[in-house]
């Protein structure tokens, strides 16, 4: 049938996501459609030795009848029963998850085309030149500036049609889509972006260069970088797909719990099918398909390249990805073959074209894109001479150009439109697409495509007359931008597409109104201490936590996050009153619902209890705190989790967060190497202070009291979501129960700054002196310390509560930075070197993490300073033994007092010999760094 008349066939009888298979019949995810061909004997299923033939042929006929008077749903109830009878008959029936490597939706049911598509492709081959030469141009301004070409020409077809069709921008009446850009097509996304006005010829000039006058563009996607255009952080790893998932669940934990209207707003992600290799790609999708998360469509880029080679030269990494996907529940569209395979594979009544389809891997069709088409003719076609006469028409240039299906607008068009419209399960596109298509000799499909920088005179040309750009061999040569007149046909047809989508994509813009209450009165009883109780920060950080969900202004925007650790953290007595979230409710009566914190699900539940994945939970983090950007709605996320599987296990996402402009509190619980008894090295956690310190934007805290805590949490609360500061807090919380002191005087400032005098010696006739600074659970060992070396040995000193060394050393660097640059002004003073300004003596810091961590301010103290931490691995051990064991408890910190005494010339040796023999330390005890 002429492609015309099946394109504008009656479409009444349309059966979503069907493929052909060489029975005749089609099929795909439980929907069975008869298309006419399963009576024709050339078609029939070859049947097994001592079957009669004319059995399995009624078989065929009873289904044939079946679909025709019932229908594909009775059809697909009836296989289902016959499937699980012969299982538990004890037949073991094999299992695939993969259907024919054929386009899924067959020609004769593609929905029209509803733009125009000659004009679409004049656009796509504008932007595919600038995109190419805002590279080129970078790299012969700048040897090795690097860039990608190849991602966006083989992407093109698939962001092109989105673009024209299908993201919707956000506006007033309207939240609209949220696409996840695969990084390396950024300048795919910044040529669109030049032709449609937004972005100048200056700023494609200094692709990479941000710095240079009037500015660049970012080499990827990076909010920090180009807050106005960019919104998710998308460069590998694999962190879009998983942060797309977790975006798409929160978006609808919004809608239940009435935070934001209902919508059909969809979450794009776009990856490479290299990118699938990374654990975090795949890692989530059966939550996708659990939450029924159909407003989610993933787009893989199947190029079948990763940097260096094929993706899967071996096998066939689609198919692959498919029996992944649907194993894990997805609606699965395979996008595999243009048009031009279309009258072909209707020529093929055996079904050995799609038989054939199947038997190459992937470095074999690699292979053939690089080939000429008799290469094609006679590798692909020829394995059988029933193949070669299905092409014989066609001259052997027309078979090296038979599109793929991920270049083919028609066929991209009709798997968006079937995804947008699925409903009950989430979408994934395989589209089948050539790495560096239209470069030709310059890398197309080719292993160097990759790295691919720079075009020859020739190749600029080649491409150039590829895709019908209005330049001349001289300007090719040149490689300059091009934009047609601002009246053009294209630009008008361009804009006007973007204006019935509700505006331009990407764009960032904050829409939040920001909190007004300055909640003294909701923290102020936490300054006042526990009154001789003992609690941990952990439960002090609860009851604040419990009080801020009560709150009239902010309660309903937190969002509580917690990995399958809430009964670990104390937070059982929340299930009930704001309950677990859950998109149906609960189903089931909870073993404990005779108790009093019963495990209670609810639709509109506020905490998210993610089950065993902290990387599932930060993506969670930041979807919530993202929000006031995404959504317009300033949502506060707390996400507790034990801190060793912090940093140390997700830290390329907390990156990330960062990078985004994510706002909340990340609250590392059990932290510390000393404080959580018996758990082992695995879960004792003495870096993470110190792998935070990296993250521009994060402020980290090691409070050791109630009152600290508050103070952090209300000044981060007033900072974020009244100031609109681009910030978010790490905030280290211990399961150590201690009586927690009232705060001490107005101390805000020092806590908030990083250090403050906890307790000064009330000793003033002592000639000997130190200054001890704590941190976390280790002041109360500084404390203890203070009393020995007043009580024994004549030694004032005073205790400082050290809040946050990250604050302390980001201080410090800042000034030292002023000072540098301004050197005709009177020089600026560190914070830690003002406040220790008239403090005398020796100067011990002792901490919970390693001794790097005290260690990066010592060079602003007014002496030498000795530090003691927690290097090496830990033991299974109570708390007492561990800070023997590190060297870390009120012992050592008064011996290290004594020793910076002597060191000083303040007091002899044998005062020190002394104290270690009083004092019951073996000096010969193994070294716990290397122990």
């Amino acid at each position: 049938m002429p492609q015309v008349d099946r394109m504008n066939r009656d479409q009444s009888d349309v059966m979503n996501e069907t493929t052909t298979v060489n029975n005749g019949i089609s099929v795909n995810n439980g929907i069975s459609v008869n298309n006419g061909a399963a009576a024709d004997n050339s078609t029939r299923i070859p049947v097994p030795h001592g079957l009669d033939d004319l059995e399995v042929q009624e078989w065929l006929e009873s289904l044939d009848s079946v679909l025709e008077s019932s229908g594909p749903e009775v059809a697909t109830e009836i296989l289902e029963r016959l499937r699980a009878h012969a299982t538990v008959s004890g037949i073991d029936l094999p299992f695939s998850a993969n259907t024919p490597y054929a386009n899924t939706i067959p020609a004769r049911l593609e929905p029209l085309f509803p733009g125009d598509q000659e004009l679409e492709r004049r656009i796509k081959s504008l932007i595919r030149w600038n995109a190419l030469a805002m590279v080129v141009r970078a790299n012969r301004v700048e040897h090795n500036i690097g860039g990608h070409i190849s991602t966006y020409a083989s992407a093109a077809t698939l962001y092109e049609v989105g673009f024209n069709h299908f993201f919707r921008a956000r506006t007033p009446e309207f939240e609209g889509d949220t696409v996840y850009f695969q990084g390396h097509a950024s300048p795919g996304i910044y040529a669109r972006a030049f032709l449609e006005g937004r972005l100048s010829a200056q700023k494609l000039e200094n692709f990479r260069r941000e710095l240079k006058p009037g500015g660049g563009l970012s080499s990827y996607p990076h909010p920090w970088l180009m807050p106005d255009f960019w919104e998710f952080p998308t460069v590998s790893m694999g962190l879009s797909p998983l942060m797309s998932i977790y975006q798409a669940r929160f978006n609808r934990y919004l809608e239940d719990r009435g935070i934001k209207p209902v919508t059909d707003a969809k979450v794009w992600a776009f990856l490479g099918d290299g990118e699938t290799d990374e654990p975090e790609s795949l890692g989530a999708i059966t939550l996708a398909s659990r939450e029924k998360l159909d407003n989610l469509i993933f787009v893989v880029n199947c190029n079948l390249q990763r940097l260096d080679g094929p993706v899967r030269g071996n096998g066939q990494i689609i198919q692959e990805l498919e029996s992944a996907f649907r194993g894990a529940g997805w609606n699965v569209i395979k996008v595999l073959w243009g048009s031009e395979w279309d009258p072909i594979l209707e020529r093929d009544t055996e079904g050995l074209l799609v038989k054939r389809m199947g038997e190459l891997v992937d470095g074999e069709y690699q292979k053939l894109v690089v080939e000429s088409g008799a290469y094609v003719r006679q590798h692909f076609f020829g394995s059988d001479p029933r193949l070669l006469q299905l092409v014989e028409p066609l001259p052997d240039e027309a078979l090296r150009r038979l599109r793929l299906g991920g270049h083919d607008p028609r066929k991209v068009y009709a798997a968006y439109k079937a995804a947008v419209e699925h409903k009950g399960r989430p979408t994934v596109i395989l589209a089948r697409t050539i790495k560096g298509y239209g470069l030709g000799e310059a890398g197309e499909g080719k292993n160097v495509t990759h790295q691919q920088k720079k075009l020859n005179e020739e190749e600029l040309q080649e491409f150039r007359s590829r895709f019908g750009i209005p330049l001349n061999d001289q300007d090719c040569i040149e490689v300059p931008f091009y934009r047609p007149a601002e009246d053009s046909i294209e630009i008008q047809y361009l804009r006007a597409r973007r204006e019935a989508l509700g505006g331009y994509v990407p764009k960032r813009s904050v829409r939040s109104q920001p909190l007004v209450a300055n909640h003294d009165e909701l923290f102020k009883e936490f300054h006042e201490g526990s009154e001789g109780r003992e609690v941990s920060t952990t439960m002090a950080y609860v009851g604040m936590l419990r009080k801020m969900l009560r709150d009239p202004e902010m309660g309903k925007l937190i969002v509580p996050i917690v990995p399958d650790e809430a009964r670990t953290f104390g937070m059982e007595s929340l299930f009930r009153t704001v309950g677990i979230y859950s998109s149906v409710g609960q189903r089931y009566e909870p073993v404990d619902v005779n108790t009093l914190l019963y495990y209670k699900e609810a639709k509109d539940g506020q905490i998210l209890e993610e089950g065993i994945t902290e990387a599932g939970s930060m993506a969670s983090f930041i979807a919530a705190g993202s929000a006031y950007a995404t959504h317009g709605i300033n949502t506060i996320p707390f996400f507790i989790y034990y801190s060793m599987f912090g940093f140390q296990r997700i830290a390329d996402f907390i990156w990330a967060a960062a990078d985004m402009r994510t706002r909340g509190f990340l609250l590392g619980g059990t932290a510390g190497r000393t404080t959580l008894s018996g758990e082992g090295l695995q879960h004792q956690d003495g870096n993470s202070h110190v792998l935070a310190l990296p993250v521009p934007n994060l402020r980290a805290y090691d409070p050791a009291f109630a009152y600290e805590i508050a103070v952090v949490i209300q000044d981060g609360i007033r900072r974020m979501y009244k100031d609109g500061e681009n910030i978010l807090y790490y905030i280290t919380l211990m399961n150590e129960p201690y009586a927690m002191p009232p705060m001490p005087g107005d101390v805000k400032d020092g806590i908030l700054r990083g250090m403050y005098k906890f307790r000064a010696s009330e000793n003033k006739k002592f000639k000997l002196r130190a200054q001890l600074f704590g941190s976390g659970s280790i002041l109360r060992e500084a404390l203890q310390a203070q009393d020995i070396l007043e009580q024994k040995y004549g030694v004032a000193a005073d205790v400082w509560s050290v809040t946050s060394y990250k604050a302390l050393y980001t201080d410090a660097v800042e000034t030292e930075r002023w000072n540098r640059l301004h050197p005709g002004e009177k020089p600026r003073v560190p914070y830690v070197t003002q406040t220790l300004a008239d403090a005398p003596g020796a100067l011990v810091a002792a901490t919970d993490y390693i001794k790097t961590l005290p260690s990066m301010v010592s060079k602003w103290m007014p002496r030498r300073m000795a530090t003691l931490g927690t290097d090496g691995f830990g033991r299974s051990e109570g708390r007492q033994s561990l800070r023997e064991f590190f060297e870390v408890d009120h012992r050592f910190i008064a011996l290290a007092a004594l020793h910076e005494l002597q060191q000083e010339g303040k007091i002899e040796p044998s005062v020190v010999t002394k104290a270690i023999k009083d004092l019951g330390i073996d000096p010969e005890k193994p070294n716990p760094v290397t122990s």
